[in-house]
């Protein structure tokens, strides 16, 4: 049987992906441990009732270097990064792949809901079964020659529930009945900005502006303000505004009309791609839930900039997000967008 390495967090999903690989294969699961204390009781147990053996790494001190220090930095200078983007291809990948390659396993599975599939006669990313539940814009990033070692064993499924229905009948009662993961793995809470100040960080008060400069309020720090914010701005307009900018050098959260915040040409900065050449006209997604719309590419170099003009503008494109590109369903690539 072939050996293959898969992330194990005890969470449905990845304890069914384990359980629809065991047919057939030499599964061996992998706990990565991003607060130093060990793999916790329900990766354990998924591991025992899968009858597989599992593996514990301590991330901890990759995720601080590689992921939170550079998410505490940008989400600073107003940018709204997405950690997942960059901890899937700089600590969760790269450290299955490392742990593969170490025990000699051929292929190396997660939970992810997305698909396999070929884009101009190579391994290709897809986008999943659901549109709903599609996670290929996070995997963007990849390193091109994993792509043919990968396996995403739920990439054909639609919805959650299925997914727990079947962990049920496997028998991973404790997986198809914990909660879903939360969007950040080291913010467990969602409190962004406290999360920011318990590092010891306390960016100061500032003034909230509009575009002209005027000044319209007052913000307790620019960590609590993401760009296309509407509520809880704590100012009295007369119309519907949103934060169009953020302003780290002057210490300024700037606000717009919502009119103003949609953008034809969207530029992103660390261009990654996953086929040699991309096509002119593709369907591009300026943030995860965004719908794919058509853009044309104008510029695209490997490490540098990505350029796309859309047909339509997009609204409030946020520094710091993803432009991700796609032709049909295949992955394309894409980069961090810049102001």
């Amino acid at each position: 049987m072939s050996k293959i390495i898969l992330g194990l967090s005890g969470g449905v999903d990845s304890a069914l992906a384990a359980s629809l690989l065991k047919s057939g294969h030499d599964v061996v699961g992998v706990y990565l441990d991003i607060t130093g204390s060990g793999a916790p009781e329900a990766a354990v147990d998924a591991a025992r009732v899968l009858g597989i053996e599992l593996i514990v790494r301590d991330v901890s001190a990759l995720l601080e270097e590689r992921v939170c220090a550079p998410f505490a930095e940008s989400y600073l200078s107003g940018e709204t990064p997405i950690p997942c983007i960059v901890c899937n291809r700089e600590m969760k990948f790269a450290t299955l792949f490392a742990v593969a390659d170490e025990i000699g396993a051929e292929r190396v599975a997660t939970g992810h809901y997305a698909r396999l599939g070929t884009y101009a006669g190579a391994a290709a990313i897809c986008r999943g079964a659901s549109a709903k539940k599609d996670q290929s814009y996070m995997l963007y990033r990849l390193e091109r020659q994993w792509l043919s070692r990968l396996i995403f064993p739920l990439g054909e499924y639609a919805d959650k529930e299925a997914v727990r229905a079947d962990a049920r009948e496997a028998g991973l009662i404790r997986a198809a009945e914990s909660a879903d993961s939360q969007d950040i793995c080291f913010i467990p809470d969602g409190d962004y900005a406290g999360w920011i100040e318990r590092r010891g960080v306390f960016p100061p008060p500032g003034d909230i502006v509009d575009e002209d400069g005027r000044v319209l309020g007052r913000h307790e720090g620019i960590h609590r303000h993401t760009v296309g914010q509407r509520r809880g701005l704590g100012i009295a307009a007369g119309e519907r505004v949103y934060v169009s900018r953020i302003d780290r050098e002057k210490n300024q959260v700037v606000l717009a009309r919502g009119t103003a915040l949609g953008s034809r040409v969207v530029r992103a900065r660390g261009c990654h791609l996953l086929t040699d050449a991309l096509p002119e006209w593709v369907d591009a997604k300026v943030r995860y839930a965004a719908k794919a719309e058509r853009a044309r590419v104008l510029e695209a170099d490997e490490g540098g900039m990505l350029t796309v003009e859309f047909e339509e503008p997009v609204r409030a494109p946020a520094p710091g997000q993803s432009l991700v590109l796609y032709d049909g369903d295949a992955l394309l690539g894409g980069g961090y967008i810049t102001r």
